[in-house]
């Protein structure tokens, strides 16, 4: 082990799942990790990362560079992971784009959401793109503290490059997944868009309905006898645009997904906690770009398509004024 190559790994953003997934690929002897951090630079910079986990118990994590930019790198690297909050998704490739080698860097998409990769396609068309799905419950208590939960499973596949031949990408893919290996759950998986868009059936419900009732999940169900048969309207005109687009998402899911929430406690969601502190939140890759594709499509999508508008104009607030709108709340 001590003779294999080393491997230059960029993780850019470094809230609690970008944090728990430096955890993880910190553990692995051939990773040197490079992090890019905003509010928590100053901690990370110092300290490193601490990591309270009920799965792997207490650990720090020093990361061989703490930078506030890829560019500040000065070098490409061989994998560049990606698991910033997917707020302004269309101008992340050029951020990145310094620490980008297109024959060599890898890019691995760890966030919420449908269509975001297409950005990166757009921008470094002949680049690896390994998407991944993941279910981690953590929160970042303090600057650089991270509390870890038991939750924690990840799907990972490949989004189409008609530039490589389906062996180096699946090659390029397993390597990466060798880094996990023994650190962490995980699954290959053949069609990656498959969990995209059922994470998203999910996300596209619980996120907005309590963010905007600021309700938990049950209590937003027991709201009204009407509560419920809109939240499966919303989940289904979702799967709608899903089968459209030819991704087969069964609508069984949503009875699933009920279910799965009543066995739940109460929770309210990241969207919620993202507009409670004023932070801009996640509204395209989780309502705009199926709103989009079903109105491209000719999907009727009313339910979504009114949420989506007035979480629009919730979002623009917050990124105008988000201090005096957290006053507000």
């Amino acid at each position: 082990m001590t003779n294999a190559p080393q491997i230059d790994v960029l993780l850019y953003g470094l809230g609690a799942i970008g944090s728990f997934y430096a955890f993880v690929l910190s553990r692995s002897p051939r990773v040197r990790l490079t992090v890019v951090a905003r509010s928590n630079y100053d901690a990370v910079k110092s300290h490193g990362l601490l990591i309270n986990s009920q799965n792997h118990g207490q650990h720090r994590v020093k990361p061989y560079k703490v930078l506030k930019t890829p560019a500040e790198a000065g070098t490409t690297f061989d994998y560049i992971v990606c698991a910033h909050k997917a707020v302004d998704q269309w101008s992340v490739p050029a951020q990145i784009a310094p620490a980008v080698d297109e024959d060599k860097s890898t890019l691995v998409i760890i966030q919420n959401g449908v269509g975001n990769e297409e950005p990166f396609r757009a921008t470094f068309p002949a680049i690896t793109i390994i998407s991944c799905v993941t279910w981690v419950g953590a929160r970042q208590s303090s600057p650089g503290k991270i509390e870890h939960t038991t939750s924690e499973d990840m799907q990972i596949g490949l989004f189409p490059n008609l530039t490589h031949s389906p062996e180096m990408e699946t090659q390029r893919m397993n390597d990466f997944a060798s880094l996990l290996e023994g650190n962490t759950v995980f699954q290959i998986v053949p069609n990656i868009q498959i969990q995209r868009w059922e994470k998203v059936v999910w996300n596209a419900a619980w996120n907005p309905l309590t963010t905007l009732t600021l309700l938990d999940t049950h209590a937003w169900l027991r709201s009204s006898k009407d509560a419920t048969p809109l939240t499966r309207k919303l989940m289904k005109e979702v799967i709608d645009v899903a089968r459209k687009l030819g991704v087969p998402v069964e609508y069984e899911l949503v009875d699933r997904l009920m279910d799965k929430i009543q066995r739940m406690p109460p929770i309210g969601s990241s969207m919620q906690a993202d507009f409670q502190s004023g932070r801009p939140m996640e509204v395209e890759v989780i309502l705009g770009y199926p709103q989009m594709k079903g109105r491209e499509l000719n999907v009727p999508v009313p339910v979504l398509e009114t949420i989506y508008v007035i979480l629009t104009g919730v979002n623009q607030r917050l990124l105008k004024e988000p201090a005096k709108f957290r006053q507000g709340c």
